[in-house]
């Protein structure tokens, strides 16, 4: 039990901006089993942008809401993922060979690609989030809402890593430790704590269920993508398929309400 309460605090340590007890390290193996909490954080950070959300309702119209609960979860998790949205739109956007591509990728300084990109993003969140936080929603069903979209996006970020092996050769990368083998404890894990908010959905109203059907398009499709381009996966390339695991999530909930 004390092993899997390091591995949760390595993982939350990684994946987000929380401050973690000083006995938390940077060890390589918890790293790499980390990957199991993933989804998990994903709670984490739907709590606390469903909570900036609630809060803020109660003084401001839901669209201030909106942005300020998109903040709160940027800075939760230190725009890990929007970060690697904007390289990979760069990388791709600008880049014709392997080479070239992960290299755009590794530049710290931002192009018109990735800022065209991200405020692309940002604005089409924004707005699918105002569709979906309407007024009377019941907020312990929002809640679920929060939590699903947040760990369901993650889980089908990971599940690119279960299938591809990493695309850099030299090891070089700020998610190096996720890039390792994984056992089926990470598996088992990400399908847990990834699909269970998912379940409770579908428990009310099997109709859910739906919203694996683009997510599961996401992933045939980005594993296809990078292996042709890179022959594998790099961390910037999990980021940008969890933000629009994101979106999908969103617009699949919004289009289900309007038949049901």
């Amino acid at each position: 039990m004390k092993k899997e309460i390091k591995i949760f605090f390595t993982a939350l340590m990684f994946y987000t901006r929380i401050p973690c007890p000083k006995w938390v390290g940077h060890e390589p193996d918890y790293l790499n089993k980390a990957t199991r909490y993933f989804p998990l954080i994903g709670w984490i950070v739907g709590v606390v942008s469903f909570g900036v959300c609630m809060g803020a309702r109660q003084f401001w119209e839901i669209p201030i809401a909106v942005v300020l609960s998109l903040i709160a979860g940027i800075l939760t998790t230190g725009a890990f993922h929007e970060d690697g949205f904007g390289d990979v739109c760069d990388g791709f956007g600008g880049g014709w060979t392997k080479t070239r591509i992960l290299d755009i990728m590794k530049d710290s300084r931002i192009g018109a690609y990735a800022g065209i990109g991200l405020t692309l993003l940002l604005l089409l969140k924004y707005n699918a989030w105002v569709a979906v936080v309407f007024p009377g929603i019941n907020w312990r069903w929002l809640l679920l809402i929060f939590i699903t979209c947040h760990s369901l996006a993650r889980l089908t970020a990971i599940s690119v890593s279960f299938i591809l092996p990493y695309a850099r050769e030299d090891g070089e990368s700020k998610a190096k430790p996720i890039a390792q083998a994984f056992t089926w404890r990470e598996l088992c894990g990400s399908l847990f704590f990834g699909l269970l908010p998912l379940g409770i959905m579908v428990s009310r109203h099997a109709c859910y269920l739906a919203l694996l059907i683009p997510l599961v398009l996401l992933v045939a499709w980005a594993v296809r993508y990078l292996k042709k381009w890179l022959g594998g996966y790099t961390g910037d390339c999990l980021g940008a398929v969890e933000q629009i695991a994101e979106i999908l999530i969103l617009l699949s909930l919004v289009a289900i309400w309007k038949y049901i």
